[in-house]
């Protein structure tokens, strides 16, 4: 089984993906974690670039296909491996961040990225996407002073990065469930374990 994680900075995925393994693992799976971009050793460096390199000017359709580099390489060597291992991946972020960050928020055609995603995952795509949502002003509450470029482009942006998700998540209400984070850990983490119980119950 494949899951992810997705949705503004500052909301509590670290935290929830952590709780959601232990979950996993407590219902027998043997689950590996990763994180889009990264994981491998293209995806490490695209991540630099992406997202630590404030120096590079990086265009939009250029940004969105260095993206879809590092997921295609993080299909490739480790994602694919460990389904066909009988393994349960967990990823922070996957093709959705995409579709969101360029697409809703940069401006580009959303279903093109949908098209191109599909290309570079060769279809790979998580059973169920958890969409951790709050409100912009309670997420940058809970971040720190130290901003990487996406972070720091402002709240404008971050808003319509929430509103993309949340837009998302209605097209597609079977992958993508969406989570209040605004709660308690433990009330969020009792949401995404109600969320995922027929996956779960499905699989056993």
């Amino acid at each position: 089984m494949f899951f992810s994680f997705d949705g503004i900075d500052g909301v509590g995925k670290s935290t929830q993906m952590e709780r959601f393994t232990d979950l996993l693992r407590e219902h027998g799976h043997d689950v590996v974690t990763c994180r889009d971009p990264g994981s491998t050793r293209l995806g490490e460096v695209i991540r630099e670039i992406v997202l630590s390199d404030f120096e590079t000017p990086i265009d939009g359709r250029s940004e969105m296909l260095l993206y879809m580099a590092a997921r295609a390489q993080l299909v490739q060597e480790f994602i694919k491996p460990a389904l066909a291992a009988g393994k349960t991946v967990v990823s922070d972020r996957f093709l959705l961040a995409n579709v969101v960050y360029q697409g809703h928020a940069g401006g580009l055609d959303v279903d093109d990225l949908w098209q191109v995603g599909h290309v570079a995952t060769e279809g790979v795509e998580p059973d169920l996407t958890f969409l951790l949502d709050m409100s912009i002003e309670a997420a940058d509450a809970r971040m720190g002073e130290e901003r990487d470029r996406m972070e720091s482009r402002g709240n404008e942006y971050r808003e319509r990065l929430r509103k993309g998700f949340l837009s998302e998540a209605k097209r597609h209400p079977r992958q993508i469930v969406v989570i209040d984070a605004s709660g308690s850990v433990d009330e969020v983490a009792a949401a995404i374990r109600a969320a995922v119980e027929p996956c779960l119950s499905d699989a056993s």
